[in-house]
């Protein structure tokens, strides 16, 4: 068989070959407290796998009612246990599929660099504060945090008219960031993302004032045929993104 032939039937296999191997989209929703990090996975992600990958963020809630709802993603990577555990209960996800991703810190921050000095409880009753913000505790697992720990403190009532509740972790930041408020409780890995590079001054909350924020993946009926999501799902487990978690500020299990 002369090369010429076998290279048109070369050719003619791989045209008739199923095409499982081709490169797919996945579509992600994720908390907003691991949208940088998500987007520094998914340029590796892209690169090495040859799938692409469409990000939506918002707060672990409304992404999970807008799952609820039909929205069309194939994996969801909450800033909770809560809500991916309901969704294998309900049917809207794939049993076995659900992890731990990493383990979320919160901070109190501030865009100005002398803001806070040593341990933040005082700051939070400074008359040089006029609004603390943190995410909505209905709806995001921060905000929750965030609760628990002025309770502890036993600050819950007495800053109520200083508290700006942010939709979601990112509104929160957003609101120190552009200094509408003098401080908030966000999520380390934002202090650590690319906007801010560690700047500004913060006090990490002592871990036991708060419940572990532990947050976890899932992958979704919607996508449990799509080769890119199980790719993907894969690819966050592994050693490089483990590294890209890690240098973001979270732990990992």
């Amino acid at each position: 068989m002369s090369a010429n032939i076998r290279g048109f039937l070369c050719l003619l296999f791989l045209a008739m070959s199923p095409a499982v191997s081709a490169a797919e989209k996945v579509h992600v929703a994720v908390a907003s407290n691991f949208l940088a990090t998500l987007n520094e996975i998914v340029n590796h992600f892209e690169r090495d796998t040859g799938h692409a990958a469409a990000v939506s963020s918002g707060s672990s809630g409304k992404l999970y009612a807008q799952i609820k709802n039909g929205a069309p993603f194939d994996v969801f990577f909450s800033a909770d246990v809560t809500r991916p555990e309901l969704m294998e209960e309900e049917g809207v996800a794939v049993r076995g599929s659900r992890f731990t991703y990493a383990v979320g810190r919160l901070t109190l921050w501030s865009s100005g660099s002398t803001m806070i000095e040593g341990n933040g409880t005082s700051m939070l009753l400074s008359d040089h504060v006029k609004h603390v913000a943190m995410a909505n505790p209905k709806t995001a697992p921060y905000g929750a945090a965030a609760k628990e720990v002025l309770q502890a403190l036993g600050l819950w009532e007495r800053l109520q008219d200083r508290l700006v509740r942010g939709e979601n972790v990112g509104q929160t930041f957003h609101f120190v960031f552009s200094k509408n408020a003098q401080l908030g409780f966000v999520a380390l890995s934002q202090v650590f993302g690319p906007k801010v590079n560690g700047s500004g001054s913060r006090w990490d909350v002592p871990t036991h004032l708060y419940a572990p924020l532990r947050q976890q993946a899932v992958l979704l009926r919607h996508g449990q045929r799509n080769a890119a999501a199980r790719a993907f799902l894969a690819y966050v487990k592994g050693v490089a993104s483990r590294n890209i978690i890690e240098r973001f500020g979270y732990g990992v299990e």
